[in-house]
């Protein structure tokens, strides 16, 4: 009787385990990404490169060590049989960025149609790097973008609506009291950004802020 009950539990376990197995990929990434923590960027995901694994699942792993520089792992993990087996090979972490789908010049306007949404692994995304779409369109190119590659902050803009030189209406407002001169604009500026200009009839320097192409207002 008591071999029959245990053959039965010893069954029920197995079953449990079974049941309870899951893809050795999927535990492994849900390990390295305990082991970033808060760290981990929002769109993190790992590329797990196994170098040496014998089995393909698992029902848990039992220990697990990794070096976030160089994304390798151990992992002690156990399958249905219950023997502890030692797995390792390299978890990448990887980011999803916007990225051009063509060269873009330098003043160019990036469209929807410009960008795609690609996985990179981290180490190759910086810290600068541009990580969602709606930060980048819209945007005025600064600096040459590559197809591919991704888009640093520093390499693209606000839209301009002023370039240094241009000759603009500088509206006083105070009040209900409006008043317009013309002025050249001593710098580029973008929608809601302060700018330097010189009104033309008093030939005097004075600070306002660009609302419109080619328009300045001074508020009081």
């Amino acid at each position: 009787m008591k071999t029959f009950l245990l053959n039965i539990c010893l069954a029920s376990l197995l079953f449990t385990a079974v049941a309870n197995a899951e893809n050795l990929d999927v535990l492994i990434r849900e390990k390295a990404a305990e082991t970033y923590g808060a760290t981990l960027p929002d769109s993190g995901d790992f590329n797990i490169i196994f170098q040496t694994a014998t089995i393909q699942e698992a029902v848990l792993v039992s220990a697990f060590w990794m070096d976030t520089n160089t994304s390798q792992f151990i992992a002690n993990v156990i399958p249905q049989d219950g023997i502890v087996r030692r797995v390792g090979g390299l978890a990448v972490l990887t980011v999803q960025v916007p990225v051009p789908v063509r060269r873009m010049l330098p003043d160019a306007i990036i469209s929807e149609q410009d960008i795609m949404i690609q996985r990179l692994p981290y180490s190759r995304v910086g810290a600068y790097a541009v990580t969602t779409a709606k930060d980048v369109i819209g945007k005025q190119v600064r600096r040459l973008l590559t197809k591919g590659r991704p888009i640093m902050t520093q390499s693209i803009m606000h839209q301009r609506i002023i370039d240094r030189g241009d000759i603009v209406e500088i509206q006083y407002i105070d009040g209900k009291l409006r008043v317009s001169a013309p002025g050249r604009a001593l710098s580029d500026a973008y929608r809601g950004q302060e700018i330097k200009i010189v009104n033309l009839i008093g030939n005097k320097t004075v600070l306002g802020i660009a609302t419109n192409d080619g328009l300045v207002e001074i508020i009081r």
